[in-house]
């Protein structure tokens, strides 16, 4: 049987990741990714993160380390997730977003295509008068 993580050297730190049984995505070994999320081929976890239950991380998506995506939020392809930021339950995320380090998004709200959310932002739910900006 061949090897069960993948390794890659960063700056002479070698990280390790294993693939996500539903769609391969590269999961860091101290990140945690339920197995009824669908994380792409080409999408990375970073360490120390956690994906809840049904979530779906599109292509090329970037989710940094201590980041929360909650259950069943929807990250389209090349989206970036910044470090220590949480993803809500049911968000979604237009494809080529980025989300700041340490932003929230509140859940079920709605993310549009090529959105560039800053550094620390809020944005909460759709109940709210803001939908759609940072706070």
């Amino acid at each position: 049987m061949g090897k069960q993580f993948e390794e890659f050297e960063d700056g002479g730190v070698v990280l390790k990741y294993r693939r996500h049984s539903n769609g391969r995505g590269l999961v860091a070994m101290t990140a945690k990714a339920d197995p009824t999320a669908y994380v792409a081929p080409t999408a990375y976890i970073e360490a120390d993160s956690r994906v809840d239950r049904d979530v779906l991380i599109g292509e090329g998506s970037w989710i940094e380390r201590d980041a929360i995506v909650g259950r069943g939020a929807i990250l389209g392809a090349n989206v970036h997730v910044g470090a220590g930021s949480v993803i809500g339950p049911g968000a979604k995320i237009g494809s080529h977003s980025r989300v700041g380090a340490g932003s929230t998004i509140g859940a079920g709200s709605r993310v549009p295509h090529d959105s560039n959310i800053p550094a620390g932002s809020r944005i909460r739910s759709p109940h709210s008068s803001n939908l759609g900006r940072a706070a």
